[in-house]
């Protein structure tokens, strides 16, 4: 039976178990998001030995060259020695500079990082309190126009990091881990395309942040944001959207609850092949988003999506 080393802590597993599982149900906290090698927020360093890896294509080969693995993805198939993230040593400190509730179940931070963090539109970062819980949230913020970053915290289920939050207030000092980007972004190569940004719940997050850099960088092409909430209460950005719609005749914006659902859904058409699609939100929402937009015909390529996977 292989061995793992973290550290000064040595415990043997068994052939075949997921890395990131025997990591964490040794209480060493690597958190994770989606489960499925997109949003890295799972990542270790292989110091020695060689995990079985279901998704190399997932890392660059220079970070495959240093060692690094995403341990969701990580199968332990021989004696490993691992260098796992410590938030106290390797983490950015970022005291809390605004704290409020966009909605009845929707928290909103602002941080203020110790140093500047040089990020784009759609990237996420691990949060990690002082008592060591962690968990990978994506940026609202934009670096060109923001002193602060913003992250949308959904609180309708009750969760390690989500019960911590709640006890959070202006001052606390949070750590961020490293800055990683997932499928969402914006490319000033679209300008003269269709642009759909399909969220459900704080999927919404990101999409905000890359509308936002859309329209400063003077996207041409139609805008479309679609927003699925569970009931009314829960379109925390409404207003702002509904501003930025005013203040920009190309953008439309369209918020709907789930009994709305197939009808919003199936009222999709393409007037054009090169319509862009951007989707994220929990793993239900986003497949059922994509097939809708498979059927109304934007090509698979041209879909981007980022899934949320709830953590208890």
């Amino acid at each position: 039976m292989p061995d793992i080393t973290v550290g000064a802590r040595h415990w043997t597993v068994a052939a075949g178990q997921n890395l990131l599982d025997t990591l964490n149900a040794q209480g060493l906290n690597v958190p994770y998001s989606c489960r499925a090698g997109s949003c890295h927020a799972c990542l270790v360093q292989c110091l020695r030995g060689e995990p079985l890896d279901s998704k190399p294509e997932a890392l660059d080969a220079g970070k495959r060259a240093d060692g690094w693995r995403l341990a969701c993805q990580c199968q332990v198939q021989e004696d490993l020695s691992v260098a796992v993230f410590d938030p106290k040593v390797d983490g950015l400190p970022a005291q809390i500079s605004g704290y409020d509730w966009l909605s009845p179940t929707v928290l909103r931070l602002r941080l203020k990082s110790l140093r500047p963090l040089r990020y784009r539109a759609g990237q996420h970062v691990v949060l990690w309190t002082e008592s060591g819980i962690a968990r990978p949230y994506s940026l609202a913020s934009l670096p060109q126009e923001d002193d602060f970053l913003e992250f949308h915290i959904d609180c309708r289920q009750s969760g390690a990091f989500v019960d911590a939050a709640r006890g959070l207030q202006v001052g606390d000092t949070l750590r961020l881990g490293e800055l990683r980007g997932g499928a969402l972004h914006y490319d000033p190569e679209w300008q003269q395309q269709p642009l759909w940004l399909l969220a459900a719940g704080t999927g919404l997050a990101p999409l905000y942040g890359v509308l936002r850099e859309a329209l400063n960088q003077g996207h041409q092409g139609p805008l479309r944001v679609l927003h699925l909430a569970h009931d009314g209460e829960e379109h925390y950005l409404a207003g702002a959207l509904a501003a930025l719609a005013a203040a920009h005749p190309s953008l439309s914006v369209e918020c709907f609850v789930p009994e709305q659902s197939l009808a919003v859904l199936g009222s999709l058409r393409v007037t054009s092949r090169h319509t862009m699609a951007l989707v994220c939100g929990g793993p239900g929402n986003v497949e059922a988003y994509s097939k809708r937009l498979f059927l109304a015909g934007v090509p698979r390529n041209q879909v981007l999506a980022d899934v949320f996977v709830t953590r208890l």
